[in-house]
């Protein structure tokens, strides 16, 4: 079986990394929700050493990441974990850090809210929270590129499609997560940072 792979991820490790790495220094473990095909994750691993990397998904994308985990032989990156985030209780006990990238635009808007509820849950105090993907500012896209994808996501699933910053943000802070930093990233990209408070 051909491992999974994702061109975007190819384009945007290397920029995102320069982000993170900065973000998770004092970082221990990093919990990504919404590995996808597991490339960010052996590619992060790979250059941060000092971070234990755990992969979750849903169910049926495990197989994927675990070859992509097993060929990569680095000792910082467990075998994934099955997480689908309307489920309780999530698969940890505690998170002090969390990477998720391009899934808030996949998701329902009510799996969103199930999202920040976990991370009410499990966030140790004082934990990092960096969402990757493209979002809407004042209702407004940012981009033609970004209209055309959320119309194209809609098309697909009209659940889907490019979330508003300023719902985001309200669903963070319910859940003690105010905004340290708004990256602009490549492709009309943005890296969300949140801290618990």
């Amino acid at each position: 079986m051909n491992k999974p792979f994702s061109q975007s991820c190819e384009n945007n490790k290397r920029p995102i990394l320069q982000r993170i790495q900065t973000v998770f220094h004092q970082s221990q473990t990093v919990w990504e929700i919404g590995s996808g095909t597991g490339q960010h994750a052996c590619y992060f691993a790979e250059k941060l050493p000092h971070l234990s990397w755990q992969t979750t998904d849903r169910e049926e994308n495990l197989t994927g990441i675990d070859q992509w985990i097993a060929d990569s032989k680095l000792n910082n990156l467990p075998k994934s974990l099955a997480l689908n985030v309307t489920n309780q209780p999530w698969p940890c006990q505690s998170i002090d850090a969390l990477f998720s990238a391009n899934t808030l635009h996949i998701m329902h808007s009510h799996e969103v809210e199930s999202f920040f509820n976990g991370l009410n849950k499990y966030l140790c105090d004082s934990a990092t929270v960096c969402i990757y993907g493209p979002f809407n500012y004042q209702g407004q896209y940012s981009s033609q590129s970004n209209q055309q994808f959320d119309q194209w996501l809609k098309a697909r699933d009209p659940g889907m499609g490019i979330r508003d910053f300023e719902s985001i943000e309200q669903l963070a802070n319910k859940a003690d997560l105010f905004i340290s930093n708004d990256f602009e990233m490549p492709a009309n990209n943005r890296l969300l940072v949140f801290k618990k408070q």
